[in-house]
């Protein structure tokens, strides 16, 4: 390879991560929301039950993630599932590729970048805009995300 070009291509793979996992996590967040979704889950939901399973109860789930989602600086909020255990983590992820969990599937992804709700929140009205996303969840493509990674999980083993 050409010396001169050497830097450049050093940055364009330094940067491939940071590129290609933002679309992918766009992806997610686009994929788990619709206009009206709704809410929360069904009671009877594999998601509801593994949110209890995981974190003693749903609403608790919910304000772990939405705390998450709250924290300072710009990034994600993902509810992963651990491919081990099947249980449900939240994490928060800065810069696409900063704080992806290894192998861990993510279920629910909401971004938090002030572009994505800048058109309609103030940058300190975070909180709002979390509101707004619960209630465009598309709670059925959250649980096929929960099944593919059930059905993963059970093809390792």
């Amino acid at each position: 390879m050409d010396q001169g070009l050497v830097p450049a291509y050093s940055e364009l793979k330094r940067r491939l991560g940071f590129e290609y996992n933002g679309m992918v996590l766009h992806e997610y967040y686009f994929g788990n929301l619709k206009q009206g979704g709704g809410g929360d889950p069904d009671h009877n939901s594999a998601f509801f039950k593994a949110a209890e399973a995981s974190f003693g109860s749903y609403e608790i789930w919910k304000a772990d993630f939405a705390s998450v989602g709250k924290m300072r600086g710009v990034g994600w909020a993902i509810c992963y599932q651990d491919p081990e255990q099947g249980r449900l983590s939240n994490h928060w992820v800065t810069l696409h590729e900063v704080g992806n969990v290894a192998g861990f599937s993510p279920v629910l992804v909401m971004d938090v970048w002030e572009h994505a709700f800048l058109l309609d929140y103030k940058p300190a009205e975070r909180p709002k805009y979390i509101e707004a996303f619960f209630s465009n969840i598309d709670w059925q493509a959250v649980e096929g995300r929960l099944q593919q990674a059930g059905r993963e999980r059970a093809a390792t083993r």
